[in-house]
C-alpha cells in the first residue's frame, strides 16, 4: 500500500493528507486511490504477459466488490471487463461506459426482466447456475428472437481454505451444479434453440491465499472441457473466476503473477480464451475508511472508542470477525499514551465494531483510517439505525474528486408514504 503512508507527521493518500480530506468532505469517508487502484489491475496485465497470454486472456472486475461508477470507468478505460451479478450491476457498468461484450453475468437467482435487460445490451456470456435457470433464459431469448450465449457455472467440490461465508465451490455451496450433473446439462443446453454454449465457469471462494485449491479446480474444468469435445461440444473459454487475496494483518499475498502460476500451469497449451473475475484484489487495498473519534470511554473491564462509522458503513467485521488495521492519521504521540481500545460505532448493537483490543494513544477527536477497506466496504453499506451513507472521495496525485456524496437523513424515507 505505498499510496499509503505517513508525511510530515499525517497520513497521506497519494499526494493529499486525511485531514484535507476530512475538512473537505467530513467523516465517514472511503478514500481511495487512483494510483492503487491502477496498479492492482496493471499486477494481472503483467501476470498475463509474463506467462504469455495476454493476447487470449480478459480480466473481469467482479463489482460485487466495490460498485461505485467512477471506479468502473477507471477499469473500462483500462480495457476491464465485468462480472455482474444483478441488472442493477449492469446498469452501472452501462452508465460508466463498460464494454457489453466483456460483461459476464453470474448469480444465482437472475429475473426475467434481467436476463432480457442482459440480452438487449448484448453482453458476453450468462454464467448458468442451475437446470431451472437454464430452462428460463432459453425462454427468454427465444421469446426475443435471440441465442443467449452461456456458460455453466461447475461446482467442483474443492475446498478454497477461505472462511466458510466466502467459500462457494464446495458441494453444500448454494452456488453453480455439481459438476458431475454437467455433461448432461451441457448436452441438454446444447439442444436448446435459445441457447449457445460458450464456456465453462467456476469460482470457488474469496480471499484466496493459497494457489493450490484454483490449480486444482483448473484441473476439474480442464477435464469437463475435454469430456464436452468428446460429446461434440467444444467451448470458446475457460472462466476460472477470482478470489485471490489480499493482505489485512499479516497475510502472506501473492502478486497476481506468483498466484495465477499454478493454475497456468494446469492450463498449458489450451486453445480456449482464458477469464479471470477479480474484485477484492483489484480494490481492497486501493481504499480506507475515514473516521473520527466522538468519544472515549475508559472502564476497569474495557476501553471504547467510540468513531463516527459504524457496522452500517463497513459490516466486514461484524459479519466474519474480520481483521483492519486501525492508524492514527496523526502521529507524534508519546508510546506511554497507549492504551487498548475497542473501536466502535453509534449503533445499538452490540457487534457494532470496526476492531478489537487495538493499541492506540487516543483523544476525542483524533482522525483514525480503517486500512484495506476498498472491497467490501460502501458495497455492504446500509442505513441502519436511519445512518446516511458515506461519502466517496478518490484521489488523484495532488487533488481529490467526490464520487458520492454523503447521504441527508431526508433522502432515506423520501419513498416511504405516511397512511392516509
Amino acid at each position: 500500500m505505498s499510496q499509503f503512508v505517513h508525511r510530515d507527521g499525517l497520513l497521506h493518500v497519494e499526494g493529499v493528507s486525511l485531514n484535507v480530506i476530512a475538512g473537505r468532505f467530513g467523516t465517514p469517508c472511503y478514500v481511495y486511490s487512483r494510483a492503487a487502484l491502477t496498479a492492482a489491475f496493471e499486477d494481472y496485465r503483467t501476470a498475463l504477459a509474463t506467462h504469455g497470454i495476454a493476447d487470449r486472456a480478459l480480466v473481469c472486475y467482479a463489482v460485487k466488490a466495490n460498485s461505485n461508477i467512477a471506479i468502473l470507468e477507471l477499469f473500462a478505460d483500462l480495457g476491464a471487463g465485468f462480472d455482474i451479478v444483478s441488472g442493477g450491476e449492469l446498469a452501472r457498468v452501462m452508465v460508466a461506459g463498460g464494454d457489453p461484450d466483456k460483461i459476464l453475468f453470474s448469480g444465482v437467482g437472475k429475473n426475467r426482466a434481467e436476463m432480457q435487460d442482459a440480452l438487449e445490451a448484448g453482453i458476453r456470456c450468462f454464467n448458468v447456475e442451475s437446470a431451472s435457470e437454464l430452462e428460463k433464459l432459453n425462454e427468454v431469448a427465444l421469446a426475443h428472437g435471440v441465442r443467449a450465449p452461456i456458460s455453466l457455472r461447475v461446482n467442483p467440490n474443492v475446498d478454497p481454505k477461505t472462511h466458510p461465508y466466502i467459500s462457494t465451490g464446495l458441494k453444500t455451496a448454494k452456488f453453480g451444479v455439481p459438476i458431475e450433473d454437467a455433461p448432461a446439462l451441457y448436452r441438454r443446453a446444447a439442444e436448446l434453440p435459445g441457447l449457445k454454449v460458450t464456456g465453462i465457469d467456476c469460482h470457488i471462494g474469496s480471499q484466496l491465499l493459497d494457489p493450490a485449491p484454483a490449480a486444482e479446480a483448473a484441473g476439474k474444468i480442464v477435464e469437463l472441457a475435454d469430456q464436452l469435445a468428446g460429446d461434440g461440444i467444444v467451448v470458446e473459454h475457460l472462466d476460472l473466476g477470482g478470489g485471490k487475496g489480499i493482505r489485512y494483518r499479516d497475510e502472506n499475498a501473492l502478486s497476481a503473477t506468483d498466484y495465477l502460476a499454478p493454475m497456468l500451469k494446469v492450463l498449458a497449451g489450451r486453445r480456449e480464451q482464458l477469464l479471470f473475475e477479480p474484485g477484492r484484489s483489484l480494490v481492497g487495498n486501493a481504499g480506507l475508511l475515514l473516521t473520527q473519534v466522538e468519544t472515549l470511554k475508559h472502564g476497569t473491564g474495557k476501553n471504547f472508542a467510540v468513531v463516527d462509522a459504524a457496522m452500517n458503513d463497513l459490516m466486514r467485521p461484524a459479519l466474519y470477525d474480520a481483521w483492519h488495521d486501525i492508524v492514527k492519521v496523526s502521529r507524534g504521540d508519546k508510546p506511554s499514551a497507549a492504551r487498548i481500545y475497542d473501536i466502535v460505532g453509534p449503533i445499538c448493537e452490540s457487534g457494532d465494531f470496526l476492531g478489537q483490543a487495538r493499541e492506540l494513544a487516543l483523544a476525542e477527536g483524533d482522525l483514525l483510517a480503517v486500512m484495506s477497506s476498498g472491497a467490501y466496504g460502501m458495497a455492504m453499506s446500509s442505513n441502519y439505525n436511519t445512518r446516511p451513507r458515506a461519502a466517496e472521495v478518490m484521489v488523484d496525485g495532488n487533488e481529490v474528486h467526490l464520487i458520492r456524496r454523503r447521504e441527508q437523513v431526508a433522502e432515506l424515507f423520501a419513498g416511504e408514504l405516511l397512511l392516509p
